[in-house]
C-alpha cells in the first residue's frame, strides 16, 4: 500500500546514474520515513530550477528508516530515532532520549562502515534533518574520532536541528580529547529558517556554537523563511556549493577515464577540467 511505513530494516536508496563517486547518508525527521524525507528533499530545487541528484549524477544517496518506538508524551507509537518530550526545548525529560538514541547510533553506524568500504569514508557525507541530523551528529563524532574507526568524513549536512543529549556529547569529546584522539577534521554545513515552529532557530544555533567548541569546521546559514525544512532555492544553492568542494573538487580522482561524467558536470556549469594526460 503507498501509505505503509516500511520497516526499520528497509533503507531506502538512490542509485547514481553515473559511475558511483561519493555517497550521502540522510537521516529523516521525527514522524517521518525514508522514502517520504527522500521525495520531498529531491523535489527541492536550486535556482537553476535542478535538483539534487541531477546536480549530482555520481552520488549515491541512502536514506535509513527510524524504528516505531513508544511515546511517552502521546502515549502511542510513532516514527523516531529516539523518544523526546518536547523540540521546543530538548533537556526536558531528557532521559527517555538515551535508550533509543543508543539504538539509532548503532543502527547508522552499521549502514556508514558498510558504505565506507564501498567509497571510502572521505567521500561519504553524513547528515540529517531535525531529529534525524540530532542522531547524525552523534554518529558523526561517535565513527570519527575512535582510534580504528573510519576516520574523518567527506562532510557532514544538517537541516533544522539540535544537539540532543549535549552532556553525553561533551563528555565522550572531552574523552576523546584526553586520549589524543581528536581528529574533527569534516566539514560541516547546517541550515536553519528563522520562521521554523516546530525546532526554533535558536537550538540549531546552539548546535553550531557546540560543534565549533569541540573544533569542527561549521559552516552555519540560516534564513528568514522555509519552516521546518529546506529553504528553496537559496538553502538548496549552498548546500550545492558546499557539496560541490567536496565533491566536484576531487571527482576527476575518480573518474578521470570517464568523460562521460566529465561532461555531464561541464553541463551542469562546473568548470571541471579534464587531465592532461
Amino acid at each position: 500500500m503507498a501509505n505503509e511505513i516500511p520497516p526499520v530494516q528497509y533503507t531506502h536508496v538512490i542509485q547514481p546514474t553515473t559511475k558511483h563517486t561519493h555517497t550521502i547518508i540522510l537521516l529523516h525527521g521525527r514522524d517521518s520515513y525514508a522514502v517520504e524525507f527522500a521525495n520531498e528533499f529531491f523535489e527541492s530545487q536550486a535556482s537553476n530550477d535542478l535538483t539534487l541528484p541531477e546536480i549530482f549524477p555520481s552520488v549515491k544517496w541512502v536514506f535509513p528508516n527510524s524504528a516505531l518506538r513508544k511515546s511517552e508524551r502521546f502515549g502511542q507509537e510513532m516514527k523516531q530515532w529516539f523518544d523526546m518530550w518536547s523540540t521546543e526545548n530538548p533537556r526536558e525529560r531528557e532521559h527517555i532520549q538515551k535508550e533509543g538514541m543508543q539504538e539509532s547510533m548503532k543502527q547508522v553506524s552499521d549502514i556508514v562502515k558498510e558504505e565506507a568500504e564501498v567509497v571510502g569514508a572521505e567521500n561519504l557525507i553524513l547528515g540529517g534533518i531535525s531529529q534525524g541530523c540530532a542522531v547524525a551528529v552523534h554518529v558523526l563524532a561517535s565513527l570519527q574520532l575512535k582510534v580504528g574507526e573510519i576516520g574523518s568524513f567527506g562532510g557532514f549536512i544538517g537541516f533544522c536541528s539540535w544537539l540532543a543529549l549535549p552532556d553525553d556529547f561533551f563528555q565522550e569529546m572531552e574523552k576523546m580529547r584526553d586520549a589524543d584522539q581528536w581528529k574533527v577534521h569534516t566539514p560541516i554545513f547546517l541550515a536553519h529558517c528563522k520562521d521554523d515552529e516546530v525546532v526554533p532557530i535558536a537550538n540549531g544555533d546552539r548546535l553550531c556554537t557546540g560543534l565549533r567548541q569541540v573544533g569542527f569546521n561549521t559552516r552555519w546559514r540560516s534564513y528568514e523563511n522555509g519552516g521546518h525544512w529546506v529553504n528553496e532555492p537559496e538553502g538548496v544553492d549552498d548546500v550545492v556549493e558546499f557539496l560541490q568542494e567536496d565533491i566536484c573538487s576531487n571527482i576527476l580522482d575518480h573518474v578521470s577515464d570517464d568523460v562521460g561524467i566529465i561532461q555531464t558536470f561541464q553541463g551542469l556549469g562546473y568548470s571541471i577540467k579534464e587531465n592532461d594526460e
